[in-house]
């Protein structure tokens, strides 16, 4: 997940450069990134610290909201200079790494706690999902390939989705601004709306979670949003993200060989080879380390590092969400792909809830 469709990422480095001046160029990013991050925490820690010792009550507020609230505050106002950008841009690497270093506090049983009728949610919020944006996206009158990014990008993942069915599809780079724009806004707002909502009806974590996972579009977003709600809902968070980004080589696929069909993209030939180039390798990671948990190669220790690191990694990814996230390019994408965005995300939202709230009812989540 990307969240800012003009800065500059590790790729639009000078590709000219060697290898040691390429990770130089990322340090100043780096170290920002980590001050971000590091500043997010102390403040949870004080304010929790000076409310306790107050006995003022006050609601635990995550490291991970004033993280990316930073972040927000230095990205909207005095902006983030271009010799921070490729190193900021790297907070996907990190949410990735987060998320396979966080497969060594799931063993395959956990995993598998899903269960059928998460797995069967999952399904079919993201067949309602692509058939209601695209019916959207025809009702204002959208360009076919713009409705199509914003269908993939709501239903799956993200922006990660968009940036991977934009060249199979052939879309136009403004289509793909588009979409990224809608999206990124909306992801925002998740991060304060889901957890007041998951409170206010009172889900258990592992309903929560899945909610977050099933409609939350952002894998970075989508995992805050769970770690606001508590440790245990986070997990869960990542778990159902995780079997949504699982399917975006299947569904980019899709969208190729349709478009391909109506001669507007090329051809896939080797349709294993677009799966495997497709699909993200972070998820085999994350099981990779989770078969290796659950079959004690790990020591207790050892886990406790490894979890330890993921937190880090996951505090990197949360700064640099907000230092992403510039309002004013948002603001330039005009009001029909966010209008289309936004209606999408508030039917994903309440139709993924309802599925869920009535799953917990039937089968106790």
């Amino acid at each position: 997940m990307a969240t800012t469709v003009t800065s500059a990422s590790p790729a639009s480095l000078n590709r000219s450069a060697n290898p040691l001046q390429r990770i130089l160029a990322l340090i100043p990013g780096l170290l920002l990134l980590i001050a971000v991050g590091y500043g997010g925490k102390l403040i949870e820690q004080s304010i929790n610290g000076y409310t306790k010792s107050h006995h003022i009550p006050f609601p635990n507020i995550e490291y991970v909201l004033w993280a990316i609230v930073i972040g927000l505050l230095i990205a909207n106002t005095v902006g983030v200079p271009r010799i921070f950008q490729p190193g900021v841009a790297t907070y996907e690497f990190w949410l990735k790494a987060g998320i396979v270093l966080l497969g060594s506090r799931f063993l395959l049983g956990d995993i598998a706690k899903l269960g059928p009728v998460s797995l069967a949610l999952a399904g079919i919020a993201i067949t309602l999902s692509l058939l209601f944006m695209h019916l959207l996206g025809r009702a204002f009158k959208l360009k076919p390939k713009l409705a199509s990014l914003l269908a993939v990008g709501s239903s799956i993942c993200g922006v990660s989705a968009i940036i991977a069915a934009k060249p199979a599809i052939d879309a136009d780079d403004e289509d793909a601004s588009y979409a990224i724009a809608a999206i990124l806004a909306l992801g925002a707002i998740s991060l304060f709306a889901f957890p007041a909502i998951g409170h206010a009806l009172h889900l258990s974590d592992k309903a929560y979670g899945l909610w977050t996972g099933l409609a939350v579009d952002n894998t970075a977003e989508a995992a805050a949003a769970g770690a606001l709600y508590s440790d245990a809902a986070g997990k869960f968070a990542v778990l159902a993200k995780t079997t949504r980004n699982a399917l975006i080589g299947f569904i980019v696929l899709g969208y190729a060989i349709y478009w391909a069909s109506r001669g507007q993209a090329q051809t896939v030939g080797n349709k294993a080879g677009f799966l495997w180039q497709k699909f993200p390798k972070f998820v085999l990671g994350f099981l990779l380390i989770s078969l290796l948990a659950t079959v004690g190669f790990f020591t207790k220790a050892q886990i406790g590092s490894l979890a330890n690191l993921s937190r880090w990694a996951f505090l990197l990814t949360f700064a640099g969400v907000g230092l992403r996230t510039s309002f004013r390019e948002l603001g330039k994408q005009g009001w029909r792909p966010f209008a289309v965005g936004a209606i999408g995300e508030v039917f994903i939202a309440l139709i993924t809830l309802g599925l869920v709230f009535g799953a917990d009812r039937l089968f106790h989540l």
